[in-house]
């Protein structure tokens, strides 16, 4: 890649909906009933109870923990000097990189028995799967614009 601004430039990322001043209150929220419930069976002379209730909240810390170092990954698709460069950074900080030329790359889109669709790029024999984390509109809405780039960097440099 050239020093300027490449001809496009796409990040993709999962969306997380809850930022972490939420994931605070959902954990204080989920926290509070479980000591409270717990409290209650001990009262009660369940007292071991008290222990799974907090087994639980420990489980949804966990899984929320999990989720939010998913949420690192990264993948960018560059298409800058008759290349198509796919860049993916994993959850646990090591990096993949794909180049395909650009005049000849395609996007392809499999349907698996699911109903789900896959979405990959590559070129002469090559391909990269894409956009894993999207949901499926957004896969298919970022094929279209990637079709697009490509279309427009195919007009630009042709035989590139």
């Amino acid at each position: 890649m050239n020093e300027s601004a490449p001809e496009h430039d796409f990040v993709l990322r999962p969306h997380r909906s809850l930022g972490p001043r939420g994931f605070l209150v959902v954990m204080a929220l989920i926290g509070g009933v479980s000591f409270t419930a717990g409290t209650i069976f001990m009262v009660k002379g369940a007292w071991p109870v008290m222990g799974f209730f907090g087994l639980d909240v420990l489980l949804v810390w966990f899984a929320f923990r999990m989720s939010y170092r998913a949420a690192r990954q990264r993948e960018r698709v560059v298409i800058d000097n008759g290349t198509l460069t796919v860049m993916r950074r994993r959850p646990d900080g090591r990096v993949q990189s794909w180049s395909f030329p650009s005049y000849w790359s395609r996007t392809d889109m499999e349907t698996d028995t699911a109903g789900g669709r896959k979405l990959y790029v590559g070129s002469h024999g090559r391909r990269v799967r894409i956009g894993a984390f999207l949901p499926q509109t957004e896969l298919v809405e970022f094929r279209h614009t990637l079709d697009d780039a490509l279309q427009l960097s195919r007009a630009a440099k042709p035989f590139a």
